[in-house]
């Protein structure tokens, strides 16, 4: 991609929990509680955990000056020991449908507060503080890895389009030299897999001022 556009904006926060919703969507309702690949948490609870994280990032931008040192100060709860804490959490009763409703609204929330904030506001994460584009990069980072996650523990095939699982790896991966399926090295970087010539990371991070 050397010369291509690597940049990464709202749009493709849309796009890619778009792609997701319409893979989950052919999960039986009954497979939800299982795990969700290497995870401890079930499928349900990481779909809920990832539209949290999306939802999350999106209040970061709804203030003219996000805090710097922290987080915004959301009372946050678990339905289970050793399950996410979350500000989200999905009715029950709504099933599957209304899971993936939730997500589609919270990915909308991000694409819409990140095409609005302006390019020079920075807010606060843990892996350092970013603009709306490392936002948007890590919004499209945890959709596509959860989502691979999910569909490990539901039997589902996840295959996002390659250019933005490279775009994302240049953003906030400068550490990671993309060879060969940059998927696969998404993968590699979140400590999902191992690789023939890379072993299975145990901690991982992403650099979310690099670029920004």
């Amino acid at each position: 991609m050397d010369g291509a556009d690597t940049s990464v904006d709202g749009e493709d926060v849309r796009r890619v929990v778009t792609l997701a919703i319409d893979a989950l969507r052919e999960a039986p309702p009954q497979a939800w509680e299982a795990k969700a690949g290497t995870l401890d948490w079930t499928c349900w609870e990481t779909l809920e955990h990832l539209a949290d994280d999306l939802f999350t990032y999106a209040a970061r931008f709804g203030l003219a000056k996000p805090p710097m040192s922290t987080v915004l100060p959301f009372r946050t709860s678990s339905d289970r020991s050793g399950g996410p804490a979350n500000v989200i959490f999905v009715e029950r009763a709504s099933g599957p449908e209304g899971l993936l409703t939730v997500l589609e609204a919270c990915g909308g929330l991000l694409a819409s507060v990140l095409r609005t904030a302006p390019s020079t506001t920075v807010a606060y994460h843990v892996f350092g503080p970013s603009d709306p584009e490392g936002f948007a990069a890590m919004g499209v980072v945890e959709t596509l890895v959860h989502t691979h996650d999910i569909t490990q523990g539901l039997g589902l095939e996840w295959s996002p389009p390659r250019e933005l699982c490279e775009r994302v790896l240049k953003k906030l991966f400068p550490h990671v030299a993309v060879e060969g399926d940059a998927w696969e090295m998404l993968l590699w970087a979140t400590g999902r897999i191992a690789l023939p010539d890379r072993q299975r990371l145990t901690e991982w991070r992403w650099y979310g001022a690099q670029g920004g």
